[in-house]
Formats: C-alpha cells, structure tokens, sequence
C-alpha cells in the first residue's frame, strides 16, 4: 500500500465545553494521512479530491460550532424543532446555550479533548472516502506560538456565514510593539487577563442579575442565546470582529504605555487576524 498526506490540511476553529475551564475557544490544525491502493491515476486520491472531500466535510460540519461532550455529568441536553438546548455545571458556573442544530457538535465522550474529537472526524469521515483507501489517519495539533495566546468565544450576528454561531471561538497569538519594540511583559499580562474569555458584544446583552450574564440575537441561520457566569465575560462596544479586537487591545496597551507608538496584531485562529496602530502621543 502507498499514503499520502496533507498538513494543515485545514482549521477547525470551534468552541467547546469544559467541567473546569466552562466554555473555551480552540483552533486545531488538522493534518491528514491516507493509506491504500493506488488508483488508475496511480495516486491514492488526487490532492483536489482531498479538499473536495474532507476539508469540505469538515469546514462544513464541526467547523464554527460548539463542541458538547454529550456523555459528560455535567451536561443536560435536549432538541426538538431544529434547536439544540443545553445546560452545562462547570466549576465555574452553569452555562446555557440554545441554538439552531447546526451550530452544535455532539461528541460522544465525557470530555472533548483531541482523542475524542479524532474519533468524531474518524467516523464522520470514513464513509466519504473511496473503496481503495484502507487507512485514515488524522492529527490534530495547536499552533506553535513561541509567546502570548489567549482562548476566546464570540458570536457575530451581522455575518453571513459560520461566524454568526454565538459560542464559536479560536486559539490565538498576540503580538504587541511599543515603539516598534515586541512587549513580552505586556503581551503576557493582557493574554492572561483573556483566559477562557467570552467577548461579548454590549448590545447582545438581554439580562444581567445575580452574577449572570444572558446574551441573545437573530441571525440568518436563527435564534441564538448564551447565558454564562460574569467572570468569563469582557465587554466590546462593537461587533467582536478580529479588527475591533485589534483596535480594543490598542487602547489597552495605550492605557499601560501612554504616548508610545503603539501596534497590536490580534489574531483569529491561526495565520490570520486584526493589526492597530496609535502613532506616538496620539
């Protein structure tokens, strides 16, 4: 038998739920093997075929949703009429979700982790595959990121696609120049203080008591609410685009350094994002 493989084949940029994070952003780069008899083209499967098939399938399917671990204690579950409703009891408080079935992934374990999640994509998978490939394999591997990264999840209802989902998120590097000079100090201090941050937009808000937060909003695809405890939440008075995450962290870094020339590159996942700049004493 040959193999043929692809790295980074794509990038699954999702959510997930946690019993002691709560709710977490990820981005997972996921490469890929295939082992089997060649074919008539004496190829495995051409190079075209493995996007059409399976980065198709899984930009399609688990990209941009919440992953629920569907045998976890901690999670209660139910669907009817397209919509997906749960509640889940992390140590840091319950967190609920409705949404349409589509912005939701069941992965049947009791916690998501890249095992279980490769088990998911194993089985998803396979079925899409031709008779003369005998092997799949798949890894599922974060970013290297020598320096500052933080895990957040949004929801953005004005877009058209898959980002509209309001509990998606990303795994994300940080880079910050003070007079064109990288801050370590300073990426480190501002990652930190978004660990496992939900990035709420001020508008989404429809009730806030007793220490909870309840978002909620309309999209194309439907009707969206999250509710979660306060301390995973920070504000953004726009649409928590990665340009206006850009442009927040730019003032927070003024903030810290006043007058200095200030850039801010906030990525979105992996090899992509927002850039900011405040010139000097601006």
């Amino acid at each position: 038998m040959s193999t043929l493989f692809v790295e980074q084949l794509t990038v699954i940029d999702c959510a997930y739920l946690d019993a002691e994070r709560g709710l977490v952003g990820e981005s997972w780069i996921v490469d890929v093997e295939l082992e089997g008899d060649l074919d008539h083209q004496s190829m495995v499967l051409d190079f075209g075929e493995v996007k059409r098939r399976l980065k198709r399938a899984i930009d399609a399917g688990m990209d941009h949703t919440l992953l629920v671990p569907t045998a976890a204690p901690e999670l209660s579950l139910s669907a009817h009429d397209g919509m997906v409703e749960l509640l889940f009891r992390s140590e840091l408080g319950a967190i609920e979700h409705r949404s349409p079935a589509i912005a939701v992934t069941s992965v049947a374990a009791a916690e998501v982790d890249q095992a279980a999640v490769t088990a998911h994509l194993q089985t998803q998978l396979k079925p899409i595959l031709p008779a003369n490939v005998a092997r799949l394999g798949l890894r599922l591997r974060h970013e290297r990121i020598d320096g500052a990264c933080y895990q957040y999840v949004h929801g953005l209802k004005k877009h058209a696609g898959q980002c509209q989902r309001i509990a998606h998120g990303h795994r994300s590097r940080l880079e910050v120049r003070v007079d064109g000079q990288r801050d370590a100090a300073l990426e480190q201090e501002i990652a930190l203080a978004w660990t496992d941050i939900y990035l709420a937009t001020r508008e989404d808000t429809v009730a806030r008591a007793n220490g909870r937060v309840r978002f909620a909003y309309d999209a194309p695809e439907g009707r969206f609410e999250l509710a979660l405890p306060e301390p995973h939440i920070d504000w953004l008075e726009g649409d928590s685009t990665v340009e206006r995450i850009a442009e927040h962290l730019s003032w927070v870094v003024r903030a810290r350094r006043p007058r200095a020339a200030v850039e801010v590159r906030a990525y979105e996942g992996v090899m992509k994002g927002g850039l900011a700049r405040l010139p000097a004493g601006a």
